[in-house]
């Protein structure tokens, strides 16, 4: 079970990283939790497809050096990533966008069932990423 969650995490991001949103999704339980990184919770896959568009649209990143850590029974995940990323149109009301580059380390816990992602909290520092975009 342990290997089968890494494999699922790993095609998760494999997904995101090649702007895969089918794929992506298609990964997420019906009634997946998300947790916003400082943000609320939204539950649902069709909200996170919202979620992403809204991303895809203000942002391009990719995520690198990925490691996955996940629990013996796959119920539990955890992964560290780096995030690259290239802030593209104003996300209101964060700092207006100008095309900046960042480089975040961030964070996701995951919980998983019947091979599906059911809930994802995802964790950067915002500080960092607001000083990077406003510099």
């Amino acid at each position: 079970m342990r290997q089968a969650t890494i494999t699922l995490i790993q095609r998760y991001y494999a997904a995101f990283n090649a702007g895969d949103m089918s794929t992506f999704l298609g990964l997420l339980a019906p009634e997946v939790a998300h947790d916003i990184n400082q943000g609320q919770r939204e539950i649902g896959r069709a909200n996170f497809a919202i979620f992403m568009a809204h991303m895809n649209r203000c942002y391009r990143e990719e995520l690198t050096d990925l490691q996955v850590m996940a629990s013996e029974d796959g119920t539990r995940a955890a992964a560290e990533f780096c995030v690259l990323g290239h802030y593209l149109i104003t996300d209101e009301p964060l700092p207006a966008a100008r095309g900046q580059r960042y480089s975040l380390p961030a964070g996701a816990f995951f919980e998983v069932r019947e091979g599906l992602i059911t809930r994802v909290s995802n964790y950067y520092s915002l500080t960092d990423w607001l000083a990077q975009v406003s510099a």
